[in-house]
């Protein structure tokens, strides 16, 4: 099929269909694990029960007549695209946002890609020498993902998909309390929705990275530390007690000049990690934290955001 009949039947720019073409090309897919032992996978890596069933009904089965000549192209040159690029530590979107209404094979198509590559993330993990749990651990981020897409009535997805890459290509490792994201000389610091973030949890893990990484990737030099995040606004303080974990977290960090991000709107992300919802109109959110009232008083008294960048050495 042309490009262009491609896009049409899957609904999205053709722009979008030329990319996967483009990166793909004729490079190598790797095959979905046997459906019988996709339970089990699906448990390791924390999906829960809910999308795992309709996972499993959607399953590419070669008889399927939910998977189309254009949905089996999309998920074989996605998980090629993501393969390629196996130890890299960039931003990847694997594919076009796909119309999610239109069943379960289009609303999982990302996750069977996923799913494909969990043994190409292992072999990668088994090469620097990670051990099983580790990997398991790192790659369990699915579940976490999809448990929140479902409350966020399908709004999170578009961002979580090309974050997943991230997992898949060996690039990001949970430590404990924060993902670690290799990249440069960088370590980049992510906050998973997985409790408490106390400063002893938060040292913890950055102790566990010291070690880490050293060991894993020796040809890796890091020299600090680095997040970006609207958890680091200094807004944040005007609300919360000096000594919250997020605000004892800011402390950490040195600043980067503000700047507008491009293609992001802080707002939007607060709601997003905070309420976890982005349709909810202010006055009808909860009001049961500390953190949930500052967010809601702030944006209600016409104020905004800021996504912030800060850095301390490794």
């Amino acid at each position: 099929m042309e490009a262009a009949d491609i896009a049409a039947r899957l609904g999205v720019p053709v722009e979008e269909v030329e990319r996967v073409h483009r990166l793909a090309a004729d490079l190598p897919s790797a095959p979905l694990p046997a459906r019988s032992a996709a339970p089990a996978i699906l448990d390791r890596l924390a999906v829960p029960p809910e999308d795992a069933a309709e996972i499993m009904a959607a399953w590419p089965d070669p008889d399927s007549p939910r998977w189309t000549p254009e949905l089996r192209w999309l998920l074989d040159r996605s998980i090629a695209l993501v393969r390629a690029d196996l130890g890299g530590h960039g931003w990847l979107p694997p594919g076009p946002e796909l119309p999610r209404d239109r069943g379960p094979a289009w609303r999982h198509l990302y996750v069977y890609a996923y799913l494909a590559l969990v043994e190409v993330a292992m072999g990668y993990h088994r090469d620097h020498g990670i051990p099983e749990p580790v990997s398991w651990t790192a790659l369990a981020d699915l579940g976490r993902n999809l448990a929140i897409d479902r409350r966020m009535n399908g709004e999170g997805w578009p961002v979580m998909q090309s974050w997943l890459t991230l997992h898949v290509r060996g690039a990001v490792y949970e430590l404990g309390r924060l993902q670690h994201h290799r990249g440069g000389a960088t370590l980049d610091l992510h906050i998973p929705d997985s409790g408490p973030m106390t400063p002893q949890a938060v040292a913890d893990s950055l102790d566990q990275a010291r070690e880490f990484f050293p060991r894993h990737f020796p040809e890796e030099h890091y020299t600090e530390f680095a997040c970006g995040s609207w958890l680091l606004d200094p807004q944040l303080a005007e609300y919360l007690p000096a000594d919250s974990n997020i605000v004892r977290f800011q402390r950490r960090f040195e600043l980067e000049p503000y700047e507008q991000p491009e293609g992001l709107d802080p707002d939007v992300e607060v709601l997003r990690f905070v309420f976890r919802t982005l349709t909810t109109p202010l006055e009808r959110l909860p009001r049961r934290t500390v953190l949930q009232r500052a967010v809601i008083d702030h944006l209600a008294a016409g104020r905004h955001w800021q996504w912030r960048r800060g850095r301390f050495p490794f």
